[in-house]
C-alpha cells in the first residue's frame, strides 16, 4: 500500500504554517490581496494538489510597490542593529517552525526531507549571519590631500529589492537575499517560483507575524505571485533599483536586458555545468561519495549539482566501477521517507528534458553506462520519478555543454597533467562550481590559482554542492557574476557614498587648483 501525505503529518504541517486550500498570493507585509486567477501547486511526490495561490494583478502590484516605498522611508531610519533584532526574531520563528516548513519544502519541491530541513537551517544560519552583519556595515576612512579635510565612505540602503527565486531552493535563496537586504535598510518584494508558491506564502506568514509583533509598517516584506508576466512587472519597474534573480541562463539574459535598459542593478545566479576533476592522486572513496551526492542529491536539480566527472585515464576504470556499484544501491521514492536517497523531478516537463538529454547524448556518440528511465507503478504515480543515469561522453558533445537539470552524470577521460583537466573543465559557458579530488598539493594549488578553475566556487577534496553561508555564493561567465550570502555580498544591497568634510575656514580645491574671486 502506498504511503500517503497524511502519514508524514503534512496536514498538520500546513496548518502550522497557516496554509489553506486557497491562499492569498499577494502580500504587503500584514495585508493581502486576492484575484480570480489562481496557481495550483501540485506535489511531484504523489501528483496531488497541495493548494492554490492567487496571482498578482497589475492593480495589486501597484499597491505592493506603493506600500513598500512607504515602508522604506521608515525602515531606512531605524538603526541597523535594531533592524538586525527583527531578523533575529525571524530566525527564532524559523527554529520553531523548522519541521513543518522543511516538510513543505520537501513535499512541494520534491527534495528529501533531510534536504528540506537543511534548507530551513540555511535560512536560520543566514539570519544569524545577518544579525552580526547589522553591526558591521563598515565603510572606510582615507586621508585627504587638502589640509583640514577628512574623507570617508559609507553605505546607504538602495530602496526596494526585487527577488525572483527558483523552485529548487524555494525558501533559502530568498532568505539569503532578504535578510541581508533588511539589515542593510532595504525593503523586499519577492516573486517565488510558480512551481513552489506555497513555500513563499508560508514564509510571508512567518515574517508578517514578526513585523506585526514589533509594530513595523507593512511593506518591509512583500510577496507577489504568478508567472513570468508578474516578474516582468518588477524587472521593468524603475522604482526597484536592484533585481536579484535566480534561474536559468535564458531567464537571466532576459532579466539583465530589461534591468539594464533602465540602468538598474541586477544580481544574477544562473546555470552551472559543474565538474569534479579526479587526478591520479585522488582518494577514490571520497571521490565516489562527493560525486554521487553531487549528481543525485535533489535529483540533480541543484545549480551546483555535479554534471561532469573529469577522470584521469589511469583512474578511469576504477572510478567507473565504483560509481556503478554505488548507483546500484540508490533507493528512489517518496522524499519524505528518509530511507530513500532520490526523490522526483519537479514536474513532467523536467522529465521530458531528462529523456531528451539521454537521447541526445546517445545520438552524439555517448555510451550509457548506468541506464536511466522513467519509473512507474505504485509510489511513482506522479510520473516525475526517474533513474539517475551515468553516461560515458566527451566534453565537446553539445548536450554535455548544456546544463540539464536532472540526475545525469557525464564521465569524461583526460590524459597528461592536471592542466589538461582544468582546460576541459573551463571549456563550458557556465562558471558556477568546481572541485578537484587530489592529495597532490601542487595539483590543488594549480587548480586554485589564476591559471586554474574559472568558477566562482572552487573546492579541493569536497564535491561541487553544499556551499556554506559564510562565503560569497555565485559564479562567472554565463552564471551571471552575482554574489549572495556571506563575505561582503551585502554591499550589492547598498549604495556607496564618498564624503569629504572641511573643518577649516578656507576652501582649498583639489589638485591644487586656484579659483580666486
Amino acid at each position: 500500500m502506498a504511503t500517503t501525505a497524511v502519514d508524514f503529518g503534512l496536514d498538520k504541517a500546513l496548518e502550522q504554517l497557516g496554509l489553506k486550500k486557497e491562499n492569498k498570493g499577494t502580500y504587503t507585509g500584514n495585508g493581502f490581496f486576492e484575484s480570480d486567477e489562481m496557481i495550483s501547486s501540485f506535489s511531484p511526490v504523489d501528483g496531488e494538489e497541495i493548494g492554490k495561490v492567487s496571482t498578482t494583478t497589475p492593480e495589486a502590484y501597484e499597491k505592493v510597490i506603493q506600500t513598500a516605498q512607504k515602508a522604506f522611508i521608515h525602515w531606512r531610519t531605524i538603526p541597523a542593529p535594531q533592524r538586525g533584532e527583527i531578523v533575529r526574531q525571524f530566525g527564532d520563528k524559523l527554529r520553531e517552525l523548522k519541521e513543518p516548513l522543511g516538510k513543505l519544502v520537501s513535499y512541494e519541491m520534491g527534495k528529501s526531507y533531510q534536504e528540506g530541513l537543511g534548507e530551513v537551517q540555511e535560512m536560520i544560519d543566514i539570519c544569524d549571519f545577518a544579525v552580526g552583519l547589522s553591526r558591521q556595515l563598515h565603510g572606510l576612512t582615507m586621508h585627504s590631500e587638502r589640509p583640514g579635510h577628512r574623507m570617508y565612505e559609507q553605505y546607504h540602503p538602495l530602496g526596494i529589492v526585487g527577488i525572483i527565486s527558483a523552485f529548487n531552493f524555494p525558501v533559502a535563496v530568498w532568505a539569503w537575499n532578504t535578510t541581508l537586504a533588511w539589515v542593510c535598510g532595504d525593503v523586499c518584494v519577492w516573486k517565488p517560483s510558480e512551481k513552489a508558491p506555497l513555500c513563499g506564502v508560508a514564509c510571508q506568514h512567518i515574517i508578517a507575524g514578526v513585523l506585526k509583533e514589533n509594530g513595523m509598517p507593512e511593506g518591509i516584506s512583500c510577496l507577489i505571485n504568478g508567472d513570468y508576466r508578474v516578474g516582468e512587472m518588477m524587472t521593468k519597474d524603475p522604482r526597484i533599483p536592484l533585481i536579484s534573480a535566480t534561474g536559468s541562463i535564458r531567464m537571466g539574459k532576459i532579466v539583465a536586458q530589461a534591468v539594464a535598459a533602465r540602468l538598474g542593478k541586477s544580481l544574477l545566479e544562473l546555470g552551472g555545468n559543474n565538474a569534479i576533476i579526479v587526478t591520479p592522486d585522488a582518494d577514490i572513496k571520497m571521490t565516489v561519495i562527493g560525486a554521487v551526492f553531487g549528481a543525485v542529491g535533489t535529483a540533480g536539480q541543484r545549480c551546483t549539482s555535479t554534471r561532469r566527472l573529469i577522470i584521469h585515464e589511469s583512474k578511469y576504470d576504477e572510478v567507473k566501477n565504483a560509481l556503478t556499484d554505488a548507483y546500484a544501491q540508490l533507493r528512489i521514492g517518496n522524499p519524505l521517507d528518509e530511507n530513500n536517497h532520490v526523490g522526483p523531478l519537479i514536474d513532467t516537463d523536467a522529465v521530458a528534458m531528462y529523456e531528451k538529454a539521454l537521447e541526445a547524448v546517445v545520438e552524439q556518440g555517448g555510451n550509457i553506462l548506468v541506464e536511466g528511465g522513467v519509473l512507474s507503478g505504485e509510489g511513482y504515480e506522479s510520473g516525475c520519478y526517474v533513474k539517475p543515469a551515468i553516461v560515458e561522453a566527451k566534453n565537446e558533445f553539445q548536450i554535455v555543454q548544456h546544463e540539464t537539470f536532472a540526475p545525469i552524470l557525464y564521465l569524461l577521460k583526460y590524459s597528461g597533467g592536471v592542466e589538461n583537466a582544468i582546460a576541459m573543465q573551463n571549456n563550458v559557458v557556465q562558471g558556477l562550481s568546481s572541485a578537484i579530488m587530489t592529495n597532490n598539493l601542487r595539483e590543488a594549488e594549480r587548480f586554485l590559482s589564476a591559471a586554474g578553475s574559472d568558477c566562482g566556487i572552487a573546492n579541493v577534496n569536497i564535491g561541487t554542492s553544499g556551499a556554506e553561508i559564510g562565503g560569497a555564493f555565485g559564479g562567472e561567465k554565463e552564471t551571471g557574476g552575482g554574489r549572495e550570502s556571506g563575505s561582503d555580498a551585502w554591499k550589492v544591497y547598498m549604495r556607496r557614498q564618498t564624503n569629504t568634510i572641511n573643518y577649516t575656514e578656507d576652501l582649498p580645491l583639489a589638485q591644487g587648483i586656484k579659483f580666486d574671486l
